[in-house]
């Protein structure tokens, strides 16, 4: 696939794209809360942009391991402001939500694309995209929920097991009339695994591809940087970069990344050296 179809873009990823993350919580592992008034994250949208952001990822909802869900009222107070905001900024924004109720609410405004960590397993989820005429759609994996995902994952192959699920969704959306086209899948690097299974993924990315494509993937600052590095979370910035540059190396077309500025630069040098 060389085209993401959404809302009011046809993505071409016939180059890497950037997905810019913008948490609009309190309680972020990333960012801890520096984004959560709509003020300060439309502000933020903006910076992203301006760094060279393509996408614009927005979250209401933290799922940092151990994260309590928040309430249907309070993600669609979070969000919709921030959404509508970003709209006005000429790049595809995308919702990053797992309530079929906010995917329905974001999309009335216009919004291109959701992005959903649980894959549109809620009750009403696969409903809410499937009714859109052209939303672009990313099905992610992950073991458990976010409260308990990172105690003691398993699996007997996580490439294989992540992949299959991945390829089951993306059936069921295109069984109720959803095209390929509008669908990307992101393995859900730090979901419910642990250094290894997320090592794994990168490592044997190409056998994924050979299941699902195309990939988004997610490395920035997470925790599995942190365990190889030694560095807090607000010093992985050229671990993410690394890991970023890797997955597209191996194959990834979107990357969703905190650090847009570091990612664009490295991004630059990989498409000169590509010629």
């Amino acid at each position: 696939m060389t085209i993401w179809q959404t809302t009011r873009f046809r993505i071409d990823l016939t180059t890497p794209r950037i997905m810019g993350i913008v948490n609009v919580t309190p309680d972020s592992f990333s960012d801890g809360g520096l984004h959560a008034s709509a003020a300060a994250a439309l502000a933020h949208c903006e910076q992203l942009c301006a760094e060279g952001a393509e996408i614009l990822d927005i979250g209401g909802e933290s799922t940092r391991p151990g994260a309590l869900p928040a309430s249907t009222d309070e993600e669609l107070a979070r969000v919709l402001p921030v959404v509508e905001g970003a709209l006005r900024l000429g790049v595809p924004v995308s919702v990053d939500t797992s309530k079929p109720e906010v995917m329905r609410a974001a999309l009335a405004l216009g919004a291109d694309i959701v992005n959903d960590v649980a894959a549109l397993q809620a009750p009403g989820a696969v409903e809410a995209v499937a009714d859109h005429p052209s939303c672009g759609i990313c099905l992610m994996h992950m073991q458990g929920e976010p409260r308990t995902m990172q105690q003691a994952p398993a699996y007997d192959d996580v490439v294989a097991e992540v992949g299959a699920f991945l390829a089951l969704r993306g059936d069921l959306l295109r069984q109720r009339g959803v095209g390929a086209e509008r669908i990307v899948y992101d393995p859900g690097i730090g979901f419910g695994k642990t250094l290894e299974h997320n090592l794994a993924l990168l490592r044997r990315q190409a056998e994924l591809l050979a299941r699902v494509r195309p990939l988004l993937v997610g490395w920035s600052r997470k925790s599995a940087l942190g365990a190889i590095t030694g560095r807090a979370v607000g010093e992985r910035v050229t671990a993410g970069v690394a890991a970023a540059l890797l997955a597209v190396e191996r194959g990834a077309r979107i990357v969703r990344v905190h650090d847009v500025a570091a990612t664009r630069d490295a991004l630059q040098v990989w498409r000169a050296v590509q010629g």
